[in-house]
């Protein structure tokens, strides 16, 4: 082979390579656009029994139904790697098939688990502290590009999702529903779920009367996620 020809054959894998490297970093690039520009929107619920862990109250037609989200597809639609965090997210979910509003402003969750440790939901000031500060094995994923932090070392796509996700509902009209999660940290424990058992007090009827507490098992829903 010639000395042209020799150099021409260079050149022709030194553009291959060039066009390669610039095709990745496109790709890269739209990659890291694309996760910037997540936001975060609350899942489409249906009625609280229709979820497998769920308790219904026949005398006075409420359900209280549960939806961890413990892994993957269901945790993408969060901004937060909640569970890098030791956040687990629950979705609560109140029914309301009576003919009369039900009240939550007082309620008190607790998520017992099987070894009897009880576990009461993260306030927002904890989500956003851990956020801020993670343990330093933590697997934090910062955003790819700079966002306005609104609170501490929080961003406003996090802010945002943590005001928007988290159950504030003060009632319940008739024949609908209300959503929201709840966080618990779980720390140390490395199966939060099995075994454990939802708790749900302080709802009251338009009377102000206190409804008998929800019980949720939370093997309901963990049979039902296995199995599939």
């Amino acid at each position: 082979m010639g000395t042209a020809s020799y150099n021409a054959v260079v050149m022709k894998r030194i553009v291959r390579a060039r066009f390669s490297l610039a095709s990745l970093t496109a790709v890269l690039a739209f990659s890291l656009v694309c996760a910037a520009s997540k936001e975060f929107s609350m899942p489409k619920t249906q009625p609280a029994a229709a979820y497998p862990a769920h308790d219904y109250h026949s005398a006075e037609k409420v359900t209280v139904g549960l939806d961890p989200y413990d892994s993957a597809p269901k945790t993408n639609i969060f901004v937060v790697h909640y569970r890098d965090l030791d956040l687990l997210p629950v979705l609560v979910i109140v029914t309301n098939d009576s003919d009369e509003p039900i009240e939550l402003t007082n309620i008190k969750a607790e998520l017992v688990t099987t070894d009897g440790t009880k576990l009461t939901p993260a306030t927002d000031d904890d989500i956003y502290r851990r956020i801020s500060h993670p343990k330093a094995s933590g697997a934090r994923t910062p955003l790819p590009f700079p966002t306005k932090r609104v609170k501490g070392g929080v961003n406003s796509k996090e802010w945002g999702e943590i005001e928007s996700a988290s159950f504030k509902a003060k009632a319940v009209e008739p024949r609908s529903t209300q959503a929201g999660f709840l966080f618990f940290d779980i720390s140390d424990i490395s199966n939060p779920l099995k075994g454990a058992r939802f708790y749900l007090t302080g709802v009251h009827d338009a009377s102000g009367n206190a409804l008998m507490y929800f019980e949720v098992p939370l093997d309901k829903y963990v049979g039902a996620d296995t199995s599939k």
